[in-house]
């Protein structure tokens, strides 16, 4: 009986646990499994209840798709080897029609046999699998239908149940997986006398078992994980929403739901267009990055995991995703996973219109601390932060006020004890540096040579990971972009020249790889709703052109701009404007206009003060301008957005295009074109961005035979460029006169231009 000597008596200190203590923990470990496996079966019914409801509106949009497509596009499938004519004469005109049929009515066609029938069919269906990777549902929430509504409650259980619930999966499949393998074989741990009529290899495993679950169970004891389990089954047990419930929670909150219907439908994006068109050495680096979620409370889109990614693997870097993309939520993913690691000190630097929104954004998608160090307390705030630790969020006027901290091995001297960055010698205060700086809206140190850029360039040297933002890495010229990737990674700038831009898209994004990711709102938000894009072209009124001559005389670019707003009493694009937003009034929408002018601003303000109707006032918040407070622009928007109906919200475009979300807003309202197309994409992004769940129309008021038209004609190859190369990861000088073009000199050649027209007129 060497194994019951073995086994037989009390283990000793440190052995694994035999007899009552074994059946208790054992008990404890199938009581966990049982939970954990409650959570899976849970989860799966309610992602069944989604794919239930999703998959009759995914298979109509995939039929409209299959109807357009002609039947002959099936040779192409079969290299065309398939014989069609019989089928055509029958009337199948489209993929549709082919796919639909069964083998037998095919082949009840004169001319069509088995093998025919079956060529077609599978044809057919090749395509329909194609075509069901591209095609999207799109949810509107002013057409609620039957099915659209059984989509949005499915989905609302699992957006309901937040971020949790994705932790609280991976825990249950974890453990169904380790406790379901360790359970068996601990088994005969739970008596003495089944131990010792066990063979010594089997003992040895179940030793081994046992003290898997006794890991296992301490570890879920420590990490609340029973508690984790418990309100995910909570959650997704709760009673089904109410159909109007559902679509205002939708309304309000249609990233969630549209994050978790792509997640769900497995709808794959352009992988190369999500990965910004990396080289491949690159983009498998990013794959082959972790990334920690414990202190993250918001869930990731693909893309936005994918450049969450990119900034620590590549660890200094400009990430330039279009506006609306959610570039602030990727760089607090990042942070997150930074202090998951045991990084304590972050610093964020931004525009002061935006410093709020960060504060916000990083307490509400995150359990870092965010502190802003801002105003007359920065000082105080400074030192909290440099204490306490947390996310310092600042205002490129306050950096160079707060001492850099010691370096880390970035910082490069020039052999003098100086910055070769900015030529100065900045104040140290001796404390470690940030475990990652953040410079939001970068493009404002384009020009190194200003305070700021002098400031960031100081901060740079001393981080060892940088992540720059910034929807507009270019806007004039190459140099810019250089100037940008000199902070991070200078060893790289050789290779962005003028030859390399030229050389094409390829060439340029095999130069920038490593310091540069950019994705597009058309490749990657495949739910994005339609960007309606009208110009409206106004004569004008007699009061109109004298005020606009008399500028043109005058020499006066920026009278001739707002000239159309000279005489609020007869302007014609004002008129247009009032036809534009009392229409958004009677349908209920939200409208923004934008004005590059206050003066404009404050005409439009005093021409939307009277009520659309006599028992309904219309309700105009603003202006926005520069010279509004950060904390009042935001709480503008904030009061717009949670305005009941139709509302209007006036911004000068410098100021509301940056940093602010306007997604309340459907009816964009641009009252003259600018003379940096990037303006107009910034401000209308600031509409059409993730988050939006209606169409959003957008309306330019122009004027014929005028600075507008003149305008436009010039700066038409500079958005085309603009649009070719920034919008996809690449720069370009390959058309200096489009590019390259100062804002001073643009207004004089449009000035002369017109002198000289108006003069040929007399």
């Amino acid at each position: 009986m060497a194994g019951v000597a073995e086994a037989g008596g009390q283990p000793q200190a440190g052995q694994p646990p035999v007899g009552r203590k074994a059946r208790q923990l054992l008990t404890e470990g199938a009581r966990l499994h049982e939970a954990a496996r409650t959570v899976l079966a849970d989860h799966a019914r309610a992602l069944e209840a989604v794919r239930t409801a999703l998959a009759p509106l995914q298979a109509e949009l995939v039929a409209q798709e299959l109807e357009s497509i002609p039947v002959a596009r099936l040779k192409d499938v079969t290299e065309g080897r398939l014989r069609l004519g019989a089928v055509e004469t029958a009337g199948l005109g489209s993929v549709r029609a082919v796919y639909e049929a069964s083998r037998y009515e095919l082949r009840q066609i004169p001319g069509v046999g088995a093998q025919t029938a079956d060529q077609a069919l599978a044809a057919a269906r090749q395509i329909a699998r194609a075509v069901e990777e591209t095609v999207s549902v799109r949810l509107d929430v002013d057409r609620p239908e039957p099915r659209t509504t059984a989509l949005v409650v499915a989905l609302r259980k699992l957006v309901e149940a937040g971020p949790e619930l994705r932790r609280a999966v991976d825990a249950a499949q974890r453990l169904d997986e380790r406790l379901g393998a360790l359970l068996p074989e601990a088994r005969p741990t739970a008596g003495w006398l089944r131990m010792a009529f066990t063979r010594r290899h089997r003992r040895q495993s179940a030793f081994a078992a046992v003290v898997g679950i006794r890991e296992l169970t301490a570890d879920a004891a420590t990490r609340d994980i029973r508690l984790l389990l418990a309100q995910a089954s909570t959650d997704l047990l709760r009673e089904p929403a109410s159909d109007i419930e559902a679509w205002v929670d939708f309304e309000l909150r249609s990233t969630e739901y549209y994050s978790q219907l792509a997640e769900i439908s497995e709808h794959r994006a352009d992988v190369e267009a999500a990965e910004g068109f990396l080289p491949s050495e690159v983009a498998e680096r990013v794959h082959g990055q972790s990334l920690d979620d414990t202190h993250r409370r918001v869930s990731l889109r693909g893309y936005q995991s994918f450049g969450a990614r990119f900034a620590l693997a590549q660890r200094r870097v400009v990430l330039g995703d279009e506006m609306g993309l959610g570039k602030t939520v990727q760089a607090i993913a990042v942070l997150a996973h930074l202090a998951g690691e045991g990084h304590s000190h972050f610093l964020v630097v931004c525009p002061a219109s935006v410093l709020i929104n960060w504060t916000r954004e990083i307490r509400s998608r995150s359990t870092l601390r965010a502190l802003p160090v801002h105003g007359a307390d920065r000082q105080d705030a400074y030192a909290e932060w440099r204490e306490r630790g947390g996310v310092a969020i600042t205002t490129y006027d306050v950096l160079h006020t707060l001492p850099t901290p010691k370096g880390n091995g970035r910082s490069k001297t020039n052999g003098n004890g100086r910055s070769k960055a900015n030529g100065t010698k900045p104040k140290t205060s001796g404390d470690p540096a940030p475990g990652m700086l953040v410079v939001d809206e970068a493009h404002y140190v384009k020009n190194p040579d200003t305070r700021r850029s002098k400031a960031v360039a100081a901060w740079t040297d001393h981080c060892d990971r940088v992540l720059f933002l910034t929807g507009t890495p270019m806007e004039n010229r190459v140099e810019e972009f250089r100037t940008l990737v000199r902070y991070l990674q200078p060893a790289l700038v050789p290779t962005i020249d003028h030859g390399t831009a030229v050389a094409g898209p390829h060439a340029f994004r095999a130069s920038v790889a490593p310091a540069y990711l950019r994705r597009n709102q058309r490749d990657v938000l495949t739910e994005l709703p339609a960007l309606l894009q009208v110009d409206e072209w106004e004569e004008f009124s007699a009061a109109d052109q004298e005020a606009y001559r008399k500028a043109v005389e005058a020499g006066n670019f920026m009278a001739m701009r707002r000239a159309a707003y000279a005489d609020a009493e007869r302007s014609a694009k004002l008129q247009r404007l009032r036809e534009l937003v009392s229409e958004a009034a009677e349908n209920g929408l939200k409208v923004v206009v934008f004005s590059y002018f206050r003066d404009v601003l404050a005409t439009v303000q005093e021409a939307l003060g009277t009520p659309v109707r006599k028992d309904r006032a219309r309700r105009v918040f603003g202006p926005i301008s520069g010279a509004v407070p950060a904390a009042h622009r935001q709480r503008l928007v904030d009061e717009f957005a949670a305005a009941d109906g139709h509302a209007v919200l006036l911004c000068q475009i410098e100021a509301g295009g940056v940093g602010l979300n306007l997604q309340a807003a459907s009816v964009v309202v641009l009252c003259e074109p600018q003379v940096k197309p990037t303006l107009e994409h910034q401000a209308v992004a600031r509409a059409h961005r993730m988050g939006q769940v209606r169409t959003v129309q957008v309306h330019r008021l122009l004027a014929p035979d005028s600075v507008d038209d003149r305008l436009l004609r010039i700066l038409r190859n500079k958005d085309r460029l603009f649009d070719t190369y920034a919008r996809r990861s690449d720069m370009a000088e390959a058309s200096p006169d489009a590019v390259d073009v100062s804002d001073g000199r643009l207004a004089r050649r449009i000035v002369e231009e017109e002198q000289r027209r108006l003069a040929a007129q007399g």
